[in-house]
């Protein structure tokens, strides 16, 4: 299966050096390319991409807006920033429901591994973040700081014995999609099943 890949950046070496990089690395990729964030909107409405390589600073950016914008366009897409910022403004993006965040001076073979893991497991926090994560993680803050919004609220309701059925029925989206959080939860969470997160929620609450 080709994985479409959209890389949103406004500088030239940076799209072609990661598209190198990219097509180095993994098979059966379709590349496209965006210099503004009007452009990365009018492409993910017209077309179907796994993932946008997003640069914050991209001209026309709203910064943290971009993710749930995107979202609600098409909320399977996975996002991972690739920024000049330093790492600790990702949770802030990371609740607005980005799947990854790496800094522009990571090496390729940390910018490989971003992107692995991202396609496998729908995240990628660097060391560095996963470091503050481990710390106090059972507690209520770190599990919202590391769930987006519409993650932590489908954490509550699955601790509540809600079905996808039902929490599709209850948000208004496909059941395929409440699938999708569900994977992205567990992953996050380092939680394998629905008891794993029910004792979760009642360490939170």
């Amino acid at each position: 299966m080709t994985r479409k890949i959209l890389i949103a950046d406004d500088h030239h070496v940076v799209r072609v050096g990661t598209s190198v990089i990219l097509e180095e690395n993994f098979d059966d990729l379709s590349i496209d390319y965006a210099e503004t964030y009007y452009e990365v909107k009018e492409k993910v409405q017209t077309e179907k991409f796994d993932l946008i390589i997003l640069d914050i600073d991209l001209p026309g950016s709203t910064y943290k807006s971009m993710i749930k914008e995107l979202k609600s366009i098409d909320d399977e897409v996975l996002i991972l920033l690739f920024s000049s910022y330093q790492e600790d403004i990702a949770f802030q993006y990371f609740e607005e429901g980005a799947n990854g965040f790496l800094n522009k001076l990571s090496d390729d073979e940390t910018f490989v591994k971003a992107v692995t893991a991202v396609f496998k497991d729908n995240y990628y926090f660097p060391p560095s973040i996963m470091g503050q994560l481990a710390v106090g993680r059972s507690g209520k803050k770190s599990t919202e700081k590391l769930l987006s919004k519409r993650e932590f609220q489908i954490f509550n309701l699955l601790a509540k014995g809600n079905g996808n059925l039902e929490i599709a029925n209850m948000l208004g989206i496909e059941v395929s999609t409440v699938g999708t959080y569900k994977k992205r939860i567990y992953a996050k969470l380092n939680i394998s099943n629905i008891v794993e997160l029910v004792k979760l929620y009642n360490e939170v609450h």
